[in-house]
């Protein structure tokens, strides 16, 4: 019994030195990032125009290597169609965890796609673990659509799934100034990804519930 007591104590005692430790952590937007991850986007307000600076548009080589290339961007937000689903599954074999992120249409044919994730640090891979432990910052990757999607699909071999979300131009005008918004905050106050409650999925039900006339529970289903 005795043994046993030692033991809980221990790792009680571990328990709370691993979360003292972790309280002290604080995030920040000044590390060594990867290459595709490096720039944080920002978003300028102008009327009815808004100019999306670093807009990701990369390359990719016939090895997968990135060939990095940003650009500014203005879109008309009166012009704003339509909002895409898109889902992009860890594993090939099975319908497990899932990256998740938007892509957004205008009048003139244009789609720009913002992505909620898990900012890594060069050499560091990402893990659902380590993403519960402050191991990685969060960044909105704002790109062009092609990049975002073909980078998984041609270069990961990953399957991306791409559903219409059925709303109005009104709400997906909300939800794309409600995600440009945060886009911005993070430039000045960062925070840390976290694989529960602070992830892709996560922050695009919080967006969309607060656009959406009924709302979306979070349950295991946005969990997994």
């Amino acid at each position: 019994m005795k043994r046993f007591q030692k033991a809980a104590v221990l790792l009680l005692g571990s328990i709370v030195l691993l979360l003292a430790a972790s309280a002290l952590v604080q995030p920040s937007n000044q590390r060594e990032w990867l290459t595709d991850q490096a720039v944080l986007p920002t978003a300028v307000f102008n009327g009815p125009l808004v100019t999306l600076r670093n807009v990701r548009n990369f390359r990719y080589d016939s090895a997968g290597a990135p060939i990095p290339d940003y650009d500014d961007r203005t879109y008309d937000l009166n012009r704003i169609e339509t909002v895409w689903f898109v889902l992009a599954p860890f594993e090939l074999d099975r319908r497990g965890p899932a990256h998740t992120f938007l892509s957004f249409g205008f009048a003139d044919s244009q789609f720009v796609a913002i992505s909620v994730e898990a900012r890594r640090e060069k050499d560091e891979t990402y893990s659902l673990l380590k993403g519960l432990l402050k191991r990685f910052e969060l960044m909105y990757v704002i790109g062009d659509e092609r990049d975002l999607i073909q980078l998984r699909t041609n270069h990961r071999g990953d399957e991306v799934y791409v559903y219409p979300i059925r709303t109005t131009p009104d709400k997906v005008r909300r939800l794309f100034v409600e995600m440009l918004e945060r886009a911005n905050g993070l430039q000045q106050h960062p925070e840390f990804y976290n694989t529960i409650t602070n992830n892709c999925t996560t922050n695009i039900l919080d967006h969309a519930n607060r656009v959406a006339t009924n709302k979306i529970r979070w349950g295991r289903e946005v969990l997994l």
